[in-house]
């Protein structure tokens, strides 16, 4: 089991690296394979993009803490500080940064990240319930009518 987890581990890092290579805007076959060559190339690119454009304060509002510390690993790994004023949520993240680095290279990377990231974790969390707990499938019945509103409860009822 650990062995496949670990084939599995492999080709998910692959995937992000090469996801990189994808925003670094490389041409050269061999650039595509190096990831501390993209990695720089994305560096340059913001480097250039602070010169030629004013920094803009950003406010990111992510939907939760694995998308939070994806979003700051992105943007310590480009050499920006992230931050958050006291008044706000824990999950949301401030940046300054050139506008056009966050359009074309920072939000499109973190986007198919996290959507890559979230589908894998989502595909072992399911792996792991079926296994653990109980192997019936996810949906459960709709019923035809709507229920009584006080029937109705949320999570966070306590």
């Amino acid at each position: 089991m650990w062995i496949a987890n670990s084939d599995e581990e492999r080709r998910l890092i692959e995937k992000l690296r090469k996801i990189e290579t994808l925003f670094a805007r490389t041409t050269n076959p061999g650039e595509r394979q190096a990831a501390g060559s993209a990695l720089e190339r994305i560096r340059r690119r913001l480097v250039q993009l602070e010169e030629a454009e004013p920094t803009v304060e950003f406010r990111f509002s992510l939907p939760d803490g694995w998308s939070k510390s994806l979003f700051i690993a992105l943007l310590r790994r480009y050499g920006l500080k992230p931050y958050r004023y006291a008044s706000q949520r824990r999950t949301t993240v401030m940046v300054k940064v050139a506008s056009s680095f966050v359009d074309e290279v920072l939000w499109p990377e973190f986007q198919e990240v996290n959507a890559t990231l979230r589908s894998h974790l989502d595909a072992v969390t399911t792996r792991i319930i079926q296994q653990a707990i109980h192997g019936g499938g996810e949906d459960i019945e709709e019923l035809a009518v709507k229920a009584p509103a006080h029937e109705e409860a949320s999570l966070s009822r306590q």
